[in-house]
């Protein structure tokens, strides 16, 4: 049985749309409250408390093609504490831990597992037991299509064919933690990912003070399966092409760094990096049909938080966008091995970089990263 078809089977019926929900659009009227990097330091898990067991493994998922449920912070609260009961003691160990430094900077987008990650396994638990750490990831993401659950559910397929290949890869090698208590009052992360994804919403006294890092990665870049093609990473990749097309060639020198990149810059242990000074062209010196056209941009990697936060964050971005830059190596149509584009402003940083792919080298990566230059794992944490 096929990595798909296992996952088909697997989870059943467990995926669902809110048919209720709509995506966030790139220009909101008002807001609302495979590369090689190094590898992070493991950590000690923290403390427990009460739950009911469950028992047997599974260890695939299957694209959702559908949206996140668009919940409120405490509904993201209720999904942790109904998969904390799911757990036993030892489990809720892995997955209770303390909000630290060493803690929230524990990811990696290497296929190096529990060396490199804290939380617990999602190989290693029941099929009720995923089901429910699944509605977690879905209750705190967003509801667009091939953006927040519905591009993360994708990544986490796409390792599941890179699995039929190398046994080091799949969706059962992902790891979920609650970095301290769940809770709509004190501070706490949700922190979700493998070697393909980093998911870390940090929230304080109910609401979501930080949406990054956010690392998104996909090999292949797309794939069929029951005459269905999926391209995890298509709707960053189209809009950051659609942004360098709309540049003059004038504007396209001007935008052109001096040096070329093979990676993301501000990957895993990168935390804190940011150039000191910004390169390429600034979007003040743009149209406002250009300047629409980053906005566009950014909107899928902001849409991987619920559907509030994303609004509230993309507003934020539009004001600053006179002191937002962007540039680019390679070539524009972002096709060829060394392909990099970057936005960098006074708060938000994407980058996105093709690669060749790590298990068949004769297919593209995709690799991205988001981050904000305040509000990185909430703004906790210093890195300077």
């Amino acid at each position: 049985m096929g990595a798909l078809a296992a996952a088909t089977a697997l989870l059943g019926g467990g995926l669902y749309a809110n048919a209720n929900a709509a995506s966030v659009q790139s220009d909101p009227s008002s807001s609302a409250s495979a590369s090689d990097p190094g590898t992070p330091s493991q950590t000690t898990p923290g403390s427990t408390s009460p739950s009911t067991p469950g028992s047997a493994r599974p260890s695939s998922i299957v694209p959702s093609n559908s949206a996140g449920t668009g919940t409120s912070v405490s509904d993201v609260v209720d999904a942790a504490n109904t998969f904390l009961d799911t757990l036993d003691d030892d489990q809720q160990a892995d997955v209770l831990l303390d909000f630290t430094q060493a803690n929230v900077v524990a990811w990696s987008n290497l296929s190096c597992g529990a060396t490199c990650r804290v939380g617990i396994e999602l190989g290693s638990l029941t099929d009720s037991q995923l089901a429910a750490a699944k509605a977690v990831v879905e209750a705190a993401t967003g509801t667009g299509s091939d953006t927040g659950y519905d591009q993360i559910s994708q990544i986490l397929a796409a390792d599941d064919v890179l699995g039929e290949t190398d046994s080091s890869y799949g969706s059962g090698n992902y790891y979920l933690a609650f970095l301290g208590t769940p809770s709509t009052t004190g501070t706490w992360q949700l922190h979700f990912g493998g070697d393909q994804l980093a998911v870390n919403l940090t929230y304080k006294d109910g609401d979501v003070v930080g949406a990054t890092p956010y690392f998104a990665g996909v090999e292949p870049v797309s794939w069929t399966d029951d005459s269905t093609t999926y391209a995890p990473l298509s709707g960053m990749h189209d809009g950051m092409v659609s942004m360098l097309e709309g540049l003059t060639d004038d504007e396209l020198t001007e935008a052109q760094l001096s040096d070329t990149t093979s990676d993301v810059v501000l990957g895993p242990d990168d935390d804190g990096d940011f150039p000191t000074t910004k390169e390429g062209i600034a979007a003040s010196e743009l149209t406002d049909d250009q300047q629409q056209l980053i906005l566009d941009a950014i909107t899928p990697w902001v849409e991987a938080a619920d559907d509030t936060t994303a609004a509230s964050t993309l507003s934020t971005y539009k004001s600053e966008l006179d002191d937002t830059y962007i540039s680019y190596s390679g070539t524009t149509a972002l096709d060829t091995a060394g392909d990099y584009v970057r936005i960098d402003g006074p708060g938000v940083w994407i980058e996105f970089s093709v690669e060749d792919g790590v298990v068949d080298t004769s297919q593209l990566g995709y690799s991205s990263v988001y981050r904000d230059h305040d509000t990185d794992y909430g703004g906790e944490f210093s890195f300077s």
